[in-house]
């Protein structure tokens, strides 16, 4: 015997109002025919709030004190965070194989030792331990000051992250290699060994807060893969922009292989590599630096 959760119906007035409310927060976007989506994913924060109806929790969303952390919250139920590590592994290829040496070798001819990297919605952060263990393999950093910084909107997996504990499922492209080096069983799980966390930081952040992104710093590389597709044309134009600007000029932005700037920017270069194709922000006058 079971009963069912009571329904809690989202009128049209109330989409338009929480939808309008989500996207100016966060960017995110949903149309019409996501309503039913909203309904049910947000119905358990009405149960869990004891509210009667959407009205109510639109008015909680928009004036309540604590409207950061339910916004915080409501992430967890509206995005989809599902990653693995080594991921796209041709473009990774393109990163270990070009990218990196081409960065290298452009930075020891000017002396500068710092490498810094962004993984721009890192969910639950297999893509910047991907990356420290790929610079792991390649070696040759001894003395420099390499950063890789993820970051997500969703407090769940960032909690994820920095725990660094993963399940089966996290490893089904991984080389049984990468597991028995960089990672230490536990219960069932696999644990990111400290060698590779040392080289990663998670920190909360929201794609279009560019205030939070400028205190972030200069990149070299910015991975945001499989996360603009979640955005409407205006917000991907707005996270494009903040890239730009946080790339050093010759730095690089790699997209989902389903993703493209067509429509959005026409700032960056497309870089045409053996292994991949990446955008890179150009040099002034169009020079080469180097690479």
């Amino acid at each position: 015997m079971f009963t069912l959760e009571p329904e809690i119906p989202l009128s049209d007035e109330e989409f338009r109002l929480i939808r309008d409310l989500i996207y100016n927060h966060c960017g995110l976007y949903f149309d019409s025919d996501a309503t039913y989506l909203l309904e049910k994913r947000l119905s358990k924060r009405l149960q869990f709030h004891h509210f009667a109806g959407f009205r109510d929790y639109y008015h909680f969303l928009k004036y309540n004190r604590n409207r950061d952390q339910e916004l915080s919250d409501i992430m967890d139920l509206l995005t989809t965070n599902e990653t693995y590590f080594f991921r796209e592994a041709f473009q990774l290829k393109a990163f270990t194989d070009e990218i990196i040496p081409a960065l290298r070798a452009m930075k020891m001819k000017s002396g500068d030792r710092t490498l810094r990297i962004w993984s721009a919605g890192c969910s639950s952060g297999e893509e910047p331990y991907t990356i420290a263990m790929l610079l792991l393999e390649m070696g040759g950093f001894a003395g420099w000051q390499v950063e890789i910084i993820g970051t997500d909107i969703c407090q769940r997996v960032i909690q994820q992250a920095r725990k660094g504990l993963y399940g089966k499922s996290s490893f089904r492209v991984t080389d049984d290699s990468y597991i028995r080096r960089y990672f230490t069983e536990q219960d069932g799980m696999y644990r990111v060994n400290d060698k590779v966390r040392e080289l990663v930081t998670i920190s909360h952040l929201n794609l279009l807060d560019a205030n939070r992104i400028a205190l972030l710093g200069c990149m070299d590389v910015i991975y945001c893969r499989n996360v603009i597709i979640y955005f409407d044309q205006l917000a991907r134009r707005k996270v494009i922009d903040s890239f730009y600007r946080t790339l050093h000029e010759g730095g690089y932005l790699l997209l989902g292989h389903s993703e493209s700037l067509m429509n959005i920017s026409t700032a960056f270069t497309l870089k045409h590599f053996k292994n991949d194709m990446v955008y890179q922000k150009p040099f002034p006058g169009g020079a080469g630096g180097g690479l």
